[in-house]
């Protein structure tokens, strides 16, 4: 894990809870609760090197790739 990339993205957030909060105060709990989800989710799908993990496709032929050396 890039400790950079956790301090970076973790700052970025609170400049972003410090900018739209105040806007956010006068909303419904609902859309309060809603940025809160989507802003963690997006924060925590940053900490993942998303372009270099493998596919499902990786992990199909890890599974099947010894059923397939059986069956020839």
């Amino acid at each position: 894990m890039k400790w950079g990339l956790v301090a970076g993205m973790s700052a970025l957030v609170c400049i972003l809870f410090a900018i739209e909060w105040p806007r956010l105060s006068r909303l419904p709990r609902r859309d309060k609760m809603t940025f809160i989800a989507l802003v963690f989710i997006g924060w925590v799908l940053s900490m993942f090197d998303l372009p270099n993990l493998p596919g499902p496709t990786t992990m199909i032929n890890e599974i099947f790739e010894p059923l397939g050396h059986y069956l020839e």
